[in-house]
């Protein structure tokens, strides 16, 4: 760790640097100064769950006091939701919603239903906290027909709805060739919808981790 001196020193240098390089200075107050790229809306589809599970917090593996957990490869997904200046947004609530492992929603219209994993809780919801966060344990999207692998997501504060949209999976090849991933209309856009999925280690079974920052307004 530094000590005071260390680090005034260091600043020193820095800001020196950034004296003494044509435009560095400014071009970095303008960099600060940019709000942050609005994560884009998507459309909600048409499997919200038509009939929530009793069960709806932000464990998607296990339901209730069940001890058999869902089929699929477990991700721990983490992020932050904040306002174009950076500022977290609390007590929003997050939710998500998603295939199981077969590619079968938790909505009485969604194909092969009756294939649905039963130990899958398909929904969840979590309330952010002071600093905007919100997390997550579900499986890694899967993909079904005419879609590319995604997460639904929608934000509600103040009981208006601030945000849908959808996340996914960074380097899926079905990506470029997915109708709605290719709506989006920025690349600074699609880049904060596509989540880069890190396995873990120190566990028995692959956990990965993925992790966003929605803005929102």
């Amino acid at each position: 760790m530094p000590d005071r001196r260390t680090f005034l020193s260091y600043s020193a240098t820095t800001a020196a640097g950034l004296w003494v390089t044509p435009g560095a200075f400014a071009q970095r107050l303008e960099d600060a100064a940019k709000p942050a790229v609005l994560t884009p809306w998507a459309t909600e589809g048409p499997f919200y769950p038509d009939e929530l599970p009793l069960d709806v917090d932000n464990d998607l593996i296990v339901i209730g006091d069940a001890t058999t957990p869902a089929v699929g490869e477990v991700v721990d997904l983490t992020g932050r939701v904040v306002s174009p200046a950076g500022e977290p947004v609390r007590n929003a609530t997050v939710e998500i919603w998603q295939t199981d492992n077969n590619g079968v929603y938790l909505h009485s219209r969604s194909s092969g239903r009756r294939n649905y994993d039963s130990h899958f809780q398909g929904f969840g919801r979590f309330e952010t906290a002071a600093d905007g966060r919100f997390r997550f344990r579900t499986i890694k999207p899967r993909p079904y027909p005419g879609r590319t692998p995604h997460i639904h997501v929608a934000i509600e504060r103040g009981g208006r709805r601030i945000l849908t949209t959808q996340l996914y999976v960074k380097g899926e090849a079905r990506n470029g060739r997915d109708f709605l991933y290719r709506r989006i209309r920025t690349e600074a856009e699609r880049d904060n919808v596509t989540l880069d999925f890190v396995p873990t280690s120190g566990s028995e079974v692959p956990i990965w981790a993925a992790e966003c920052e929605l803005v929102v307004v």
